[in-house]
């Protein structure tokens, strides 16, 4: 019979096998994101290069008529007319209250924007489009979550843009789980623990100051 001692030995070695095998697939899983989020990062924070300039020329726009809208709200009626018109993106709503008879909003996504101009009475969409290149799209991912806080009733409305949010999530979730693995893997290094101690705590008052500095 295992003795107490053998038992919580055992425990320990299966605990940093398990440990181990988490980290060295989470980054696998996640290598491909950590690039993309540490690229459009880059390029977040780099406006003044090439690949960040996000182009606002416009197509010439172009008008289509629309069948009577269905909907109690605006917004309602502003995703009837996405509908109508197969459009797929983002709805972006304006702050401002709407002009009788008439919607105005935006539907985008990272590789195109349409501005729209609806005239309800007339049955009338005004559609502008504006593409935007490969790197300009990369770019605005970073931010692109098609959340709307500070607008009552949005919501996503398009599929991809909350399969986008939940990979993100993951991703925040994968990095904390590596990030604890790598303590206990560097904890269990007896010789590596001095120097550990000075870069953890580096990094603590380094991104304090930041934080604090900030706010």
């Amino acid at each position: 019979m295992a003795s107490p001692s053998d038992r919580g030995q055992r425990a320990g070695t299966v605990l940093e096998m398990w440990n181990r095998q988490v980290h060295y697939y989470l980054g696998l899983y996640f290598f491909v994101s950590l690039w993309l989020f540490s690229l459009t990062g880059l390029l977040l924070n780099h406006p003044q290069w090439a690949l960040s300039r996000i182009p606002n020329d416009a197509n010439p726009e172009y008008a289509i008529a629309i069948e009577p809208t269905s909907g109690d709200t605006d917004l309602a009626r502003a995703r009837d007319i996405v509908r109508q018109l197969g459009l797929k993106g983002e709805i972006d709503w304006p702050q401002s209250a709407q002009a009788p008879g008439r919607l105005d909003f935006n539907v985008t996504f990272p590789k195109r924007a349409m501005q729209l101009s609806v005239d309800l009475r007339e049955g009338r969409a005004t559609v502008r489009q504006i593409d935007r290149s490969l790197w300009s799209a990369v770019r605005i991912t970073h931010t692109f979550s098609g959340s709307r806080y500070n607008t009552p009733g949005m919501y996503r409305d398009w599929l991809l843009t909350s399969m986008w949010v939940t990979a993100m999530d993951a991703l925040a979730a994968g990095l904390l789980i590596m990030v604890i693995g790598s303590y206990y893997m560097w904890y269990q290094l007896k010789t590596k623990r001095a120097s550990g101690w000075i870069a953890l705590v580096a990094g603590f008052l380094s991104c304090g100051w930041i934080v604090f500095g900030l706010a």
